[in-house]
């Protein structure tokens, strides 16, 4: 298992870093054959004290990808909260039957080696005062088919509320997001 610990807006030292181990490192005993855990610690700017600690934390074990990030004042207890969040990813997802998620977790693997292309561009405002928006971040991710169900279930372990994904079904790029209902929809767009 590879534990890689990079620091954002701070300095990483032996003591965190071993926090880390102890805390995050663990979670191998819960999920077996975890390939790699990215552990990512930020001090951000934030109105709110209690948010500028952030701990992000991405683990990939045989496709399967989970994800978790926290904020505290404090960094060890964001840690710990990350480790609470985790623990019960973990726990939901043993819980699961093991159906067709083959596809879907390589999916998983793919869109975690993604490029990330950022820039800090600042809102420029035009003649009237207003601020134009900018693309800042643009996210690049290869797909492989599955169905609807395994869409749902990937989206579920990443713990997002919305999954894009390329339906083998009707062979096209589709986006699959929770309701307020507890309930999904499925958005199949077709060229006018």
């Amino acid at each position: 298992m590879q534990l890689v610990i990079k620091g954002r807006n701070m300095e990483v030292n032996d003591r965190l870093r071993e926090y880390v181990d102890k805390k995050i490192g663990k979670m191998t005993k819960f999920l077996p054959d975890v390939q790699e855990i990215r552990v990512e610690l930020a001090e951000e700017k934030s109105r709110k004290a209690s948010e500028r600690e952030v701990v992000q934390v991405t683990m990939r074990s045989n496709g399967t990808l989970l994800r978790a990030e926290e904020r505290n004042s404090d960094i060890y207890a964001a840690i710990d909260a990350v480790s609470d969040t985790l623990h019960g990813q973990i726990n939901r997802f043993k819980g699961k039957k093991r159906r067709k998620m083959e596809r879907a977790q390589v999916a998983a693997v793919e869109a975690l080696e993604t490029e990330y292309i950022s820039s800090a561009l600042e809102p420029v405002a035009d003649e009237e005062g207003l601020f134009e928006g900018r693309i800042v971040r643009t996210k690049r991710f290869s797909m492989t088919p599955m169905n609807e169900e395994e869409a749902i279930d990937q989206m579920e372990l990443l713990g997002h509320d919305f999954f894009i994904f390329y339906n083998a079904a009707s062979d096209s790029v589709n986006v699959l997001y929770r309701r307020s209902d507890g309930n999904y929809g499925l958005l199949q767009p077709e060229l006018a």
